[in-house]
């Protein structure tokens, strides 16, 4: 009986401690399996970004008309200059020989003029008294004239021979800092089919603008005077303001990546913002007040015993529920509307501007899903215009497995700019 006994008792024994570890370890409740994160009222604002350069407001490329050797240099980078100050020298060694020459040829001229007139008043003498026929009068009429018009001819190369001349000094045009020098002393400038460019010249660091190129999904949320936001990494603890004065009209595309050149107005009274700097631009095209937030984490959840697999069942290409970003800078719809986008006075606006998307919550231990209808949105909450939460609410971001969303993912590919 013993023999027997001993065994049954030993399986007894494990049985029991398998049961008590089971009992002392297993979940209280379903609240413990996932990861929940409550509702908040607070401030939220949308903005879209893109990555610029700075420049000047106005550059001025200075050239050369006439070519030549550098023969004096007077000014180098970071020079500031005024107006009509001297740049450059260029070797006008030649220009002043071909002057010479063309001013002796006025001389020449002239003097054939003076014996042309001479000749013409002789002819019209004997003329008078019958020496002469009146076709030899009127050879030499033609020949005084002709004699004029020389003299005409050669003083005007004479003024272009001295202007070219001229240009071999070369002056700023503008009161500005000389920011770019393409030549040294000695080297051989042409200006042959286009004038070649010597300096660059900007009239006034103290105003800058940044050229931005933002992405043809965002250019429709960005108007004429929008205050704008940006940073340098020259001064990473610092931002900078702007304003954008225009939107041009001439769209880049690369990679079939369509981009739209956005000029922003920037101060520069320290001139710590220097040609060239990559500006990281931040525009802020929607903002609300006290609005009832919702994490982007638990709209991009779902159960993994979904019908898809458990991913999200955003629309493709809703933000949202998808990637946190709705399309244009979303208007909350008026109090009192129909959950969809908008009341009466919302209009289509509204409507077009809201989404759907949908959140689980716990109730008796079991997920549910509440459908909401979204606003704007900061990439980490997304506004709740409508929908079956209040604040305090516990919302389920993922489960204690480690499937969580992550804050900033998203099913879409990464746009270029």
């Amino acid at each position: 009986m013993n023999k027997y006994l001993k065994p049954a008792l030993a399986v007894l024994a494990v049985s029991a401690m398998a049961a008590g570890g089971y009992v002392a370890f297993r979940p209280k409740d379903n609240a413990q399996q996932y990861r929940l994160q409550a509702v908040e009222n607070g401030d939220i604002r949308q903005s879209v970004s893109a990555n610029g350069t700075i420049n000047p407001v106005s550059l001025i490329s200075v050239g050369t008309q006439v070519s030549g050797t550098v023969r004096k240099l007077y000014v180098d980078y970071n020079s500031k200059v005024e107006k009509g100050q001297v740049l450059l020298e260029l070797d006008d060694s030649l220009l002043a020989a071909q002057l010479k020459q063309s001013t002796a040829n006025v001389l020449n001229a002239t003097a054939a003029l003076e014996l042309a007139t001479a000749n013409e008043a002789r002819t019209r003498g004997l003329f008078a008294q019958g020496y002469v026929s009146r076709l030899e009068l009127e050879t030499a009429v033609q020949a005084r004239k002709s004699a004029a018009a020389q003299l005409q001819l050669n003083s005007a190369v004479v003024e272009k021979d001295r202007a070219n001349l001229s240009y071999s000094v070369i002056r700023s045009p503008v009161a500005g800092v000389v920011i770019d020098r393409q030549i040294d002393i000695g080297q051989t400038v042409a200006a042959s089919l286009q004038a070649p460019t010597l300096f660059k010249i900007a009239q006034d660091l103290s105003k800058m603008q940044i050229d931005a190129l933002f992405a043809e999904a965002d250019i429709g949320s960005i108007h004429v005077g929008q205050k704008t936001r940006f940073s340098v990494d020259a001064f990473p603890g610092r931002n900078f303001s702007g304003e954008v004065r225009q939107i041009r009209m001439n769209p880049t595309s690369q990679q079939n990546v369509v981009t739209y050149d956005v000029v922003i107005d920037v101060e520069n009274p320290e001139q710590l913002l220097l040609p060239g700097m990559t500006a990281y631009v931040n525009i802020a095209v929607a903002q609300r007040k006290d609005a009832l937030l919702v994490p982007n984490a638990a709209l991009r959840y779902k159960p993994a015993d979904a019908p898809n697999g458990g991913k999200s069942d955003a629309p493709a290409g809703k933000p949202g529920a998808a990637d946190g970003k709705p399309k244009d800078g979303a208007a909350r719809p008026d109090a009192g509307g129909d959950g969809k986008g908008g009341g009466e006075r919302g209009g289509d606006k509204a409507k077009r501007d809201t989404f759907s998307g949908k959140v689980y919550v716990l109730q008796q231990g079991q997920l549910k899903a509440v459908p909401l209808t979204l606003g704007i949105t900061d990439n980490r909450n997304t506004e709740v215009l409508s929908g079956e939460l209040k604040a305090g609410d516990q919302v389920v971001t993922g489960d204690m497995q480690g499937k969580a969303a992550p804050a900033n993912s998203s099913n879409r590919a990464p746009r270029m700019f």
